[in-house]
């Protein structure tokens, strides 16, 4: 993890199959897909260029109201975030937001924290 908190893994697929790996997973395990955001697509749709890259905002409320409940500014981060991006050299990587970031930039107590852990091996699970 740098120090700005992001985790970032390189995947085995391309973007648009990392997110749908992604996406499949989180909602097999109950997770709720909030939105997906292709940033691609937006940038064609203004005339600019932009290599893939799409965000997924997903969660459940079980999970992340407790967090919230404890220290409402979590909701800035919440639900989680996972960003599937290509880079110069056309390989695919996944990045999201550490919990233990999170955990330290709201001060949350470890045992909430762990409703939000997910997100890592639903991370690597999709990039592998």
């Amino acid at each position: 993890m740098s120090g700005d908190g992001l985790i970032t893994v390189a995947s085995s697929f391309s973007v648009r199959e990392t997110v749908e790996r992604l996406v499949g997973f989180a909602t097999a395990r109950g997770l709720t897909v909030f939105a997906r955001v292709d940033h691609g697509d937006g940038a064609a749709k203004a005339g600019l260029a932009l290599r893939p890259a799409e965000l997924v905002i997903f969660g459940h409320p079980k999970g992340g109201t407790p967090l919230m409940q404890d220290r409402q500014t979590a909701g800035i981060d919440l639900p989680v975030k996972a960003l599937a991006w290509e880079d110069a050299d056309g390989k695919v990587w996944i990045s999201y937001n550490s919990p233990a970031y999170l955990q330290a930039r709201h001060g949350l107590p470890q045992e909430l924290v762990q409703t939000i852990a997910a997100v890592e091996g639903l991370a690597a699970t999709a990039a592998e």
